[in-house]
């Protein structure tokens, strides 16, 4: 049974809870040990009054990319100080499941998330935290799920207010769940973390990362960054797991590490172990002056230089790296598939970058005109964000640079906007 705490104890916490106002989180390494329903907010902060009854000193925030509000006990601005406080958090507390939740952005810069961008839902090394990251991930044409809030144990209305309260009961137990560590470890029963992170301005990157078997060349499987994962055995001779992160605006980098003894490779200056942890360092860098990237998920409308709307959030990377960096100057190419001659759609007075409305404008012209026309919207939308002109030039090829045969099955492919940096 817990504690009882009078009415002024109750007045004292809540007016605590409601001072801390709903705001963003911001970016960050966040020890969070409990998830709520973006309409549940009344139970994240009594969640905290409990916390801060038993003198954790929690806060509470809202995720808007999860559409949920995390109480957490501590904020930390780098991965290594986050780590080594859960494990400790974890050892002294009752709360053995508490994880980490990172929220990718500019560490230090309020309302991050406010910008596109695909969270990272970080879970600890526990069945239970796993499953509540798991029940937030985001699908894809969807709405974010959320987890009923039946469903999260840690966040199952930890006090009982009446209508009229004269006292508050405060009864919560924690979990008693333990982490065992396996021997011998190797990365199928011991935890790893990729850490995607641009030391240049302190920006936790959100991206992807796919998982190589060395020996054969052949994927394995791809992962979200800056997440604790387990990683599938390659079962080759040499047990070598190849990790090749490659996000728009960063030059790809690749890391090789041994899934059957991770610890050996520890020597290496991109592998730490952190507790029963191991993490693998990806210290990403903007592009440079001569390089070339294909904006790989930028579409367009069928004969129209409209992007369709799944094509937001890679465009706002490329916003981002303009706006990083003040003095980058880049020329958009744009690519067709074959020598067409028709009807071009083309954004109308309006400004519907991504998606064909009434004021569209219809016109003809051919396959270099399409391609022309596919890379000016985008450097009208980066105008229109504040990007000046004078750093982005354009160029249309139509059919004259393909990647594969015009009648292949990877044809589509040849349909693409590059993006060539001119000056850095």
């Amino acid at each position: 049974m817990g504690k009882l705490l009078t009415l002024a104890s109750l007045l004292f916490f809540c007016t605590l809870a409601n001072a801390q106002n709903n705001q963003e989180l911001s970016a960050g390494y966040y020890t969070v040990v409990g998830a709520f329903d973006k309409s549940k907010e009344d139970f994240a902060k009594r969640f905290v009054q409990v916390l801060n009854q038993k003198g954790l000193q929690a806060q509470y925030g809202y995720n808007s990319s999860r559409a949920l509000h995390f109480v957490y006990v501590q904020n930390h601005p780098d991965l290594k100080s986050a780590l080594e406080y859960l494990y400790k958090f974890r050892e002294s507390s009752e709360y053995k499941d508490a994880w980490i939740r990172v929220v990718p952005g500019v560490i230090g810069q309020k309302g991050e998330e406010a910008r596109p961008v695909m969270p990272a839902e970080v879970v600890a090394p526990v069945e239970e935290s796993k499953s509540i990251a798991k029940a937030a991930t985001p699908v894809k044409g969807s709405e974010p799920e959320v987890k009923k809030q039946e469903e999260v144990k840690l966040a199952e209305a930890p006090v009982v207010v009446t209508e009229t309260p004269k006292e508050v009961t405060a009864d919560y137990e924690g979990p008693e769940e333990k982490i065992i560590q396996v021997y011998p470890m190797n990365l199928g029963n011991s935890d790893i973390f990729l850490s995607l992170f641009n030391a240049s301005n302190n920006r936790i990157i959100d991206g992807e990362v796919q998982v190589i078997d060395t020996d054969r060349g052949r994927l394995l499987k791809t992962v979200k960054g800056n997440e604790y994962l387990t990683f599938p055995d390659p079962k080759n001779n040499t047990g070598k797991i190849t990790l090749i992160c490659d996000v728009f605006g960063y030059r790809k980098l690749q890391h090789e590490i041994n899934y059957a003894n991770p610890a050996a490779d520890t020597v290496l200056p991109y592998v730490d172990m952190m507790g029963l942890s191991f993490v693998v360092n990806f210290d990403l860098v903007r592009y440079r002056k001569g390089d070339l990237q294909t904006l790989s998920h930028v579409y367009f409308f069928n004969d129209a230089a409209v992007m369709i709307p799944e094509s937001r959030y890679e465009v706002n990377q490329l916003l981002q790296m303009m706006t990083e960096s003040p003095q980058m100057k880049i020329r958009l190419h744009g690519h067709t598939n074959g020598h067409y001659h028709g009807k071009i759609i083309k954004m109308g007075p309006e400004k519907n970058f991504f998606s064909v409305g009434k004021d569209a404008v219809s016109t003809v012209g051919s396959a270099k005109d399409l391609s022309f026309e596919r890379a000016e919207i985008i450097k009208e939308y980066l105008i229109a964000n504040g990007i000046a002109e004078n750093r982005i030039e354009v160029k249309g090829w139509g059919g004259k640079k393909p990647l594969f045969d015009k009648h292949s099955a990877n044809a589509r492919k040849n349909v693409r906007v590059e993006v060539e940096v001119i000056a850095d």
